[in-house]
């Protein structure tokens, strides 16, 4: 147990120091190159007007790249034979997402070549191995029977491509992503090392690589922010969705912390569509925007954001019934549910009373 204190101190300590000391320099790269925010369409707030550079997924890559593999090299348990296969997916793949989310950040990519390179990226975890084979059956606990392999591919892919775009949707607020990855990544950690029997060492250090790079970019990126993650919000979606895989399928955990921010793409697909708009085209519908508008400081509205998906995620550590585990989840759908009733209700009222 020593041995893999050690581990878990070392790896969260490079990932943290790492993406601490190379976030200024990413910042000063994007202020060099002229990689930096503006205002316009939906992005209205304080730091795309100031121009703050947006190439901290350079950071984001570099930080949890290295730490991951410095954590090869140490002396813990590997009981998973498939574990070098699976990171190799895990590096090829995060690596394809971060390129595309980099040429997105230089000449503004549209929709559909985004949508290519999630793909990309989907594909290769899935080729590697990590992909959702079964899940927890809620009313009875066991597990369910491997599914077929179409079935496998299509859900896994629907995860993955799914996480990355709600991570990168929610990248509105200044520090609001990646605080939200770091209590994410934290959830996964304590679930994997402590609560799964026997503990999953090896995959726990995958989630301290994420939680030290997301709080050392954090410390940058919280409001006022000096640099925006830019395209690395979707480098960051697809370490949530994969991780949330390896080591065996977590979809409790972070449904239960991610619920807020899936609900919302959910909402805001659902809403583009009904009025015939691509559910792809960026607007300030999603939760986030509408509180900033309705006069919430963008503080106020992460730390909101913050407890909300920690309460929910200490839930899943606290609960060891899977059943009861269900009924938090519908509760906490049914509540976002009704949250989005009340905003939707009070925009209404708002558009009536100015026209």
């Amino acid at each position: 147990m020593v041995a893999a204190w050690s581990a878990y101190i070392l790896v969260f300590a490079l990932a943290l120091s790492l993406t601490l000391a190379l976030t200024p320099l990413a910042a000063y790269l994007g202020k060099r190159y002229k990689i930096v925010a503006f205002a316009g369409g939906r992005r209205l707030n304080e730091g795309d007007r100031r121009g703050v550079p947006k190439l901290g997924g350079l950071a984001l890559f570099v930080g949890f790249t290295a730490a991951v593999l410095a954590a090869q090299f140490l002396p813990v348990p590997r009981m998973d034979p498939y574990e070098i296969i699976r990171l190799i997916g895990l590096l090829l793949g995060s690596t394809i997402v971060f390129l595309v989310g980099l040429v997105d950040d230089i000449v503004q990519l549209g929709s559909f070549p985004q949508f290519i390179g999630q793909f990309l990226g989907a594909a290769v975890a899935i080729l590697f191995q990590i992909f959702i084979e079964y899940v927890n059956n809620p009313l009875s606990g066991q597990q369910t029977d491997p599914w077929p392999y179409v079935v496998t591919v299509a859900l896994s892919f629907f995860w993955i491509v799914g996480m990355m775009n709600t991570v990168n949707w929610l990248d509105g607020l200044d520090g609001l992503a990646s605080g939200v990855a770091f209590i994410a990544g934290t959830m996964l950690f304590i679930n994997s090392a402590f609560r799964v029997q026997p503990n999953q060492v090896s995959v726990s250090l995958l989630h301290l690589a994420l939680m030290g790079t997301a709080l050392g970019f954090l410390l940058y990126n919280f409001y006022p922010a000096r640099v925006f993650m830019g395209g690395g919000a979707m480098y960051l979606g697809y370490l949530l969705g994969t991780l949330s895989i390896i080591g065996g399928a977590k979809m409790a955990t972070i449904l239960l912390v991610m619920g807020l921010p899936l609900m919302d793409v959910a909402w805001q697909i659902v809403n583009r569509m009904r009025q015939g708009r691509s559910p792809f085209e960026g607007d300030r519908g999603h939760v986030h925007f509408r509180l900033l508008d309705m006069g919430f400081s963008q503080r106020q509205i992460v730390i909101v954001y913050y407890l909300f998906c920690a309460f929910f995620g200490v839930l899943t550590l606290v609960i060891e019934s899977q059943f009861f585990k269900f009924i938090a989840l519908g509760v906490m759908l049914a509540l976002v549910a009704l949250g989005f009733i009340i905003l939707s209700r009070s925009r209404q009222t708002d558009s009536s009373a100015s026209s």
